[in-house]
């Protein structure tokens, strides 16, 4: 699946961008329809120190799938976005079946 990384006004250091296309590779065990997914990082200017948000955004044929989280750490982001993807991903396969 091809994985698009976008920083908003900051760069990402490269074993982010290894650690986010090893875990959105797994989406696809949920659903092997994904055409391809777009993940932002975002820096949040607050001064609590939950200021980075991670967005997913996965295109599978018809819809789109957006999940957004905030935590302390980029990778903690991507890991809760993913989860919640699966989940969507999941209901988005049972659907599909039983219309089917």
């Amino acid at each position: 699946m091809q994985v698009n990384v976008h920083a908003v006004n900051f760069n990402v250091d490269q074993k982010l961008i290894g650690f986010v296309q090893a875990r959105l590779d797994k989406l696809e065990k949920y659903y092997d329809k994904v055409v391809c997914s777009d993940v932002f990082f975002k820096l949040d200017n607050t001064s609590a120190k939950t200021n980075k948000i991670a967005e997913i955004k996965v295109n599978v044929p018809g819809d789109e799938f957006i999940v957004k989280k905030q935590c302390k750490t980029f990778e903690e982001a991507v890991e809760l976005a993913a989860d919640s993807m699966e989940r969507l991903l999941v209901k988005r396969k049972q659907k599909v079946r039983a219309s089917a």
